[in-house]
């Protein structure tokens, strides 16, 4: 590689070695040009002093400011997917068994893992493992006629699109209804539930391999201030698993007619309600929260390409599908959505924009405010660590005495260059994969 031998003679290559390293594994990275300066104000006239700190992305080895990407998805980056799935697994966890701001009192609340799913649009190739499918063949895990269609021609693709654009309303639809369930079994009217409960909940969604989108969720029955109070006398987790089975057999949200046809939605019959245990196996066969939540992270990831072979990305034209070689099951699936997506009176479910999600356009992971912590403060926290080890490796004191601080003045202009790395710079990337890299600690020790 000419550019390597030139970055070696130049003297560039350790540089560039460190920049690539500070992306953590990130395949996909953000290019950003432009420059940041830190100033000390003088405090009497207000006025800004010379620059104590420049950074310059045309002094930067690669020329650029490289910033990860950020994705979730585990098609188009791992390293980030994987970072988003660690800071699922401690968002969940700590509203399971404590931390992270969150009192380990909770592990005390009543608490259910529930499944909802979606209701059928026709008969699909399923049961792998020993038991024959309704096709009468024995089907393999990995068999890719699992969750396609037995008769393609008789299978509602219209309405398991249109199911995908409103799994988000009928989830908030269910919210609602669940909260009257609890009132109602307590003996209150739902003006009083929030002065003596409240329900806190994460959950994510998942596409099976059918193309229909269902939830996975944790739910959890605290008192008026969430977490941090206890919960009433009357909270249990048979109360919660009841009103959650209620509310899910009345939340329906009404979709649109067409062609004289009328849609309405609503979750489908299993439904999967389990009492969350404690820590530890009860004999091998309690569902634990450290269960639960890898469970969960696991699935935060994921998105339709992982379970139909989709795509990952949203699509321009129609016309692109010809050339991708995709699953007759999903690119009929995606076509309908585009299809669908032309009607003005769905304009409201941009169903073309989420083509290549099938149609369902809701946030994957979501969780009520008291749950837990948030993933935008388990970013914060890894910057401020991540910024403590530069300061280490500057010479820096870390942790500097409060008479000491003084106010800084950080002054920035950057601008969208691109993404991705060189083949020089994918090429040192892989290089590094090997090679142990800092992260901020993770479990406990992060607490």
């Amino acid at each position: 590689m000419p550019e390597l031998g030139n970055l070696a003679a130049t003297g560039s290559l350790p540089g560039l070695l460190r920049q690539l390293s500070g992306l953590g594994g990130c395949t996909n990275p953000v290019r950003l040009a432009g420059h940041r300066t830190e100033h000390r104000p003088d405090t009497t006239t207000g006025e800004i002093g010379p620059a104590l700190r420049r950074l310059d992305s045309a002094e930067l080895p690669a020329g650029d400011l490289l910033v990860r990407c950020g994705n979730r998805r585990i098609t188009r980056c791992a390293a980030c997917a994987e970072t988003y799935r660690r800071d699922t697994f401690h968002l969940i966890t700590a509203g399971l068994r404590g931390g992270k701001g969150t009192p380990e009192e909770v592990t005390t609340h009543p608490r259910v893992f529930a499944t909802f799913t979606a209701p059928s649009f026709g008969p699909v190739h399923n049961r792998p493992g020993t038991r024959p499918c309704r096709c009468g063949r024995h089907h393999t895990p990995d068999d890719p006629a699992l969750g396609t269609p037995l008769d393609p021609e008789r299978y509602d693709y219209e309405t398991a699109v249109l199911w995908n654009a409103h799994a988000g309303m009928l989830w908030r639809r269910f919210t609602i209804h669940l909260r009257r369930e609890i009132a109602r079994r307590a003996g209150l009217t739902q003006r009083e539930l929030p002065e003596r409960a409240r329900v806190s909940f994460a959950k994510v969604a998942e596409y099976q391999k059918r193309g229909a989108v269902h939830f996975h969720a944790v739910v959890r029955l605290d008192g008026p201030a969430g977490g941090a109070t206890p919960p009433p006398h009357w909270a249990s987790a048979e109360l919660l698993t009841d009103a959650i089975r209620s509310a899910a057999t009345r939340a329906v949200v009404p979709g649109p007619v067409l062609d004289g046809r009328s849609h309405t939605f609503a979750f489908g019959r299993q439904l999967d309600i389990r009492t969350i245990h404690g820590s530890d196996l009860d004999g091998g066969q309690a569902l634990t929260d450290r269960a639960v939540a890898a469970y969960i992270a696991k699935y935060a990831t994921k998105g339709a390409e992982t379970a139909t072979g989709t795509l990952d990305r949203r699509l321009r034209f129609i016309a692109e599908l010809a050339g991708m070689n995709l699953p007759p099951h999903a690119e009929r699936l995606i076509r309908t959505a585009w299809a669908l997506g032309a009607r003005k009176d769905l304009a409201r479910l941009r169903l073309r924009a989420w083509a290549h999600m099938l149609g369902f356009r809701g946030h994957f992971s979501t969780k009520t405010r008291r749950y837990s912590t948030t993933l935008g403060a388990l970013r914060t926290a890894r910057a401020q660590w991540r910024r403590l080890q530069a300061a280490i490796a500057r010479g820096e004191d870390p942790n500097p005495q409060p008479e000491a601080e003084e106010t800084t003045l950080v002054l920035g202009h950057w601008t969208y260059a691109g993404t991705g790395l060189t083949p020089t710079e994918e090429w040192l990337a892989a290089s590094l994969a090997d090679i142990p890299s800092t992260h901020a600690p993770e479990g406990d020790d992060a607490r």
